[in-house]
């Protein structure tokens, strides 16, 4: 098969287009004859040599993608209900920049009705972020309000429209007005330049000075401290990656004193039924939004696999609004 590899770390131009042997389904796995693939902010880091693969996963990057199933252990696709020649979208722990994928037939999900396979393969990634982080671990309520960190990312553009279809309020930051625009035209309801204003006075005001419930932060840093200042009494933080370092002071007593809590966590190296529970929930949940168009998948540009560093350089530049997706 072709395949996008990385022959070394470092710029964009590390990724080759190279064969390589056809991978086997194992034991609770499927194959998929890829369609699409999408591109995460964590490809990125492992094409740096940031961000180690997990033991036993594909040393080839991409997290996510979407196709057929061409092959398989029949017992575990029976249990998820999947049959051979299905069309599937599946959250992976590596091996997704290719034309062959293995992926556990539990996290495997069905296209949504009306999508085609470049917008499926944008959701996996994302959409099981969110709904572990915001909901599961952050237990996001109705009636409740979200700051998101980021809102024109890939991870934002799913968390404000999941928070809105849910019942929660959005705030959200982003680095232009044009991007912010974007973001209100999603669903949020207040966006913030955070380049021509102060988060933290913005949320207050926004909030009638008593701070937004959950933060959704990408950034660590700095932002922590800050963070905290706008978290309403029993606010979340929860953080999911580290852009602006990992090092953090905050003020503890108010921490303590209002009932806060900081968390996060990173999915890909949680075992498979952590990842399969994911599933079953935004199945249940969420799938049914996407198919009501209540929940869209937002695509910014698309790329040919071949041309996976131009969609790598496209990444960094931090230009885009939603998702990048290679093409098989």
């Amino acid at each position: 098969m072709q395949a996008i590899a990385i022959q070394a770390y470092g710029a964009p131009e590390m990724l080759q287009l190279t064969t390589c042997p056809d991978p086997v389904a194992g034991s609770g796995e499927v194959l998929i004859r890829v369609a699409a693939s999408g591109i995460n902010r964590p490809d990125v880091l492992q094409r740096k040599g940031h961000y180690p693969v997990p033991p036993g996963a594909s040393e080839l990057p991409g997290l996510e993608v979407a196709g057929e199933i061409v092959a398989g252990d029949a017992e575990a696709m029976a249990a998820a209900g999947l049959q051979l020649g299905d069309k599937v979208c599946a959250l992976v722990a590596g091996g997704g920049y290719a034309e062959l994928c293995v992926a556990p037939a539990a996290q495997c999900l069905p296209v949504p009705a009306g999508l085609d396979m470049v917008q499926a393969a944008s959701l996996p990634e994302t959409f099981f972020t969110v709904w572990s982080n915001v909901f599961d671990r952050a237990q996001l309520q109705p009636g409740e309000t979200l700051l998101v960190q980021g809102g024109s990312s890939g991870i934002g553009v799913t968390a404000i429209q999941m928070a809105k279809a849910l019942g929660a309020r959005v705030i959200v930051t982003a680095g232009s007005d044009d991007k912010c625009e974007a973001c209100v035209k999603l669903g949020a309801d207040h966006a913030i330049n955070y380049k021509t204003h102060d988060f933290v006075e913005e949320a207050k005001r926004l909030t009638d000075g008593k701070g937004v419930d959950v933060v959704l932060d990408m950034v660590a840093g700095d932002y922590i401290a800050r963070e905290v200042e706008c978290l309403a009494d029993d606010g979340r933080i929860v953080i999911i990656a580290i852009q602006g370092g990992t090092k953090s002071g905050f003020n503890a007593g108010q921490v303590l004193r209002r009932r806060l809590t900081i968390t996060g966590s990173t999915l890909r190296p949680r075992p498979v039924a952590f990842k399969a529970a994911i599933a079953r929930a935004l199945r249940e949940k969420v799938w049914p939004l996407v198919e009501s168009g209540a929940i869209a998948p937002v695509i910014y540009r698309t790329f040919p696999a071949a041309q996976a560093a131009e969609a790598h350089a496209l990444m960094e530049s931090n230009q885009h609004i939603g998702k990048i997706v290679l093409t098989w």
